[in-house]
């Protein structure tokens, strides 16, 4: 494992952000920028547990040039640049940036280096080279209360482009692979391998947003729940191609992974590389499939579209999502197809829809099916001119619409996103539910599986009726939420514990993560009703389930319900996935009988097919 070569932590207090720098090889240094605090309101980011953004630099003594990896987003550029000017020797001519994907965030920072490093290359996949042209001058649409005064673009650099596997030599004799990987939401992705330590870095791929000092994870489970977070949130979307990179990426002779998001992974990178692929089975598999079109210029439309994605995915529903900007118009009509639903998204630039969206609803027009529904979405500066022609143009076209168009201004914030998340998951079941009327139709109306024997013998284990609620505080947001639960069991003695069954499409299970508090209120058998009746009604997506109640709080700052018999205040240890469930085992931290005599509401069951 390397050592921190430099000892050096350089800290801005305002933001408290930082940077830390390891000695991989000789000449192979790592810069780790860490963040405690989550650098922005995406749904990747949601178990706020700060991130790390890792780049890689190869320079040699006496050298002209230096080749550096991955660089981070301008979010970090306080703390990076100097650092790297600190390590880069002041007679370097030539700084090589190999960039992974392409995004403003990261071009911000682009431009800085080309200001410093006159003589800047930058090496990027075919697509990505695409993707950095029209981006260099682009400068994000200002709010109202901007007033930043606009500064000169520098000129873009010089850029060498990847169109196919490639290896190159450079300082201490390392060879690097560079291995285009496009997917829809990067398709200017490039992985790069160096051949001779077996480093790979991996760029977005196996990535997980967690601040730490720490090389690399301590064990395989350590970080299983964040890289299953990030992977639910980002990859499931577009498995198809995430598989076959894996699937490249296995034949390389690979000792350590690097993403840019994390600790490395060394001694379980197999095992990791097995889980995405596990993992992703289970959305190939879906009997329903939603395609999701959509381009994104700033990154808010493809935030939106992550978040909108994640909450259908946690249904079992399958999303297969589509950059119209680098799909084919065979693969855009075969997509369309086969799909169950059509979702669409769209900024709005200079008062219009991009080009290849308006080429794309074209298609949707002339090849969609009008009893499929459809559902648009997308982020705008001013007017929101494109989601108002999309939603036009598809109500004329005869098409139904699933929910409500999503339009947000600017970039959407916890809030919101909880709100498009409980719409995408509302999306999903609509469409189950519906399946399942179909099957219903046609045998005959017999639903055989709640008849099954054993079926109905599982549902003569009985639970108690409680109300699970959980609060976080996500910066200027306070986010909730509830359920109404009763497969629940003590699990241990020393230290208390208990496990909890919670549907992977439960809203509440977003804030059930490791180390995430909850409290468990048990209801009473007396005066149960009223409780249950309030909460097993439908909400609508981001209501506040806990609006208008009248509670008390856990040490922890968890919601009480007064008339419940007795709650319990727990602490989120470890989660085990089961089937259409996650079960959360939980150490109990506190708790109180409200109601000395009273007796617990339990659960009676006529059949184990449902609650």
């Amino acid at each position: 494992m390397p050592n921190p070569a430099i000892n050096q932590l350089s800290t801005n207090q305002t933001n408290r952000k930082s940077i830390i720098n390891f000695s991989i090889d000789d000449g192979f240094i790592s810069l780790r920028c860490l963040s405690p605090k989550k650098l922005r309101f995406e749904v990747e980011y949601s178990l706020g547990k700060g991130t790390t953004s890792n780049s890689f630099l190869f320079f040699k003594k006496g050298d002209m040039s230096a080749v550096l990896t991955n660089p981070p987003g301008s979010n970090f550029e306080e703390v990076f640049i100097p650092a790297l000017n600190e390590i880069i020797p002041k007679n370097i001519k030539e700084l090589i940036v190999i960039v992974g994907h392409i995004n403003p965030n990261r071009i911000d920072l682009l431009r800085k280096l080309s200001e410093k490093y006159n003589n800047l290359t930058i090496i990027c996949s075919n697509p990505g080279g695409k993707l950095l042209k029209e981006l260099w001058t682009q400068v994000k649409p200002a709010k109202a209360n901007d007033a930043t005064p606009k500064t000169k673009i520098a000129p873009i650099p010089k850029i060498h482009l990847i169109k196919q596997e490639t290896s190159i030599s450079i300082s201490n004799d390392y060879v690097i692979k560079l291995i285009p990987c496009p997917t829809a939401r990067w398709p200017g992705g490039l992985i790069t391998f160096e051949e001779t330590t077996g480093f790979l870095m991996s760029d977005k791929f196996f990535g997980a947003h967690i601040c730490t000092q720490e090389w690399e994870e301590t064990t395989r489970v350590s970080t299983e729940d964040e890289r299953r977070h990030y992977f639910d949130c980002l990859m499931t979307p577009m498995i198809n191609q995430v598989n076959r990179i894996v699937e490249k990426l296995e034949l390389l002779n690979i000792r350590t992974i690097a993403p840019s998001h994390g600790p490395t992974i060394e001694t379980s990178w197999r095992s990791l590389l097995n889980d995405y692929q596990r993992w992703g089975d289970q959305q190939s598999n879906a009997s329903i499939n939603i395609v999701m079109l959509f381009a994104s210029a700033y990154g808010n439309t493809a935030a939106i579209a992550d978040t909108l994605a994640k909450g259908i995915s946690s249904t079992g529903v399958q999303v297969k999502s589509l950059n119209c900007e680098f799909t084919s118009a065979n693969e855009l009509v075969t997509a369309i197809q086969e799909a169950d639903a059509y979702l669409i998204g769209s900024p709005t630039l200079g008062g219009h829809a991009p080009t290849p969206i308006v080429s794309a609803l074209g298609t949707l027009l002339s090849e969609g099916n009008r009893k499929k529904p459809v559902g648009i979405f997308g982020s705008y500066g001013w007017s929101g001119e494109a989601l108002d022609l999309l939603e036009s143009k598809l109500i004329d076209g005869g098409f139904e619409f699933g929910f409500n168009p999503i339009k947000i201004k600017f970039s959407p914030n916890a809030e919101i996103l909880k709100t498009i998340e409980e719409t995408g998951t509302k999306f999903g079941r609509k469409l189950i539910s519906e399946e399942s009327r179909q099957q219903r139709l046609l045998s005959g109306g017999i639903n055989i599986s709640k008849s099954d024997p054993a079926l109905l013998a599982l549902g003569k284990v009985i639970g108690s009726l409680s109300v699970l609620t959980a609060q976080k505080n996500e910066e200027e947001n306070n986010i909730n939420s509830a359920m109404v639960a009763s497969w629940i069991s003590q699990a241990s003695f020393s230290p208390p514990g208990i496990t909890i069954a919670v549907a992977k499409d439960r809203a509440v299970e977003a804030l059930l993560h490791n180390e995430d508090l909850f409290a468990l209120n048990i209801l009473n058998e007396a005066n149960h009703q009223k409780l249950l009746k309030l909460f097993l009604q439908p909400f609508p997506p981001g209501t506040n389930r806990l609006s208008g109640l009248n509670l008390l709080s856990t040490p922890g700052n968890q919601p009480i319900l007064p008339e419940a018999l007795a709650w319990i205040e727990c602490c989120v240890k470890q989660r085990m996935e089961c089937g259409d469930h996650w079960l959360i085992y939980a150490e109990v931290l506190h708790g109180k009988v409200l109601d000395q005599s009273g007796v617990t509401a339990v659960h009676h069951r006529r059949t184990g097919a449902n609650y």
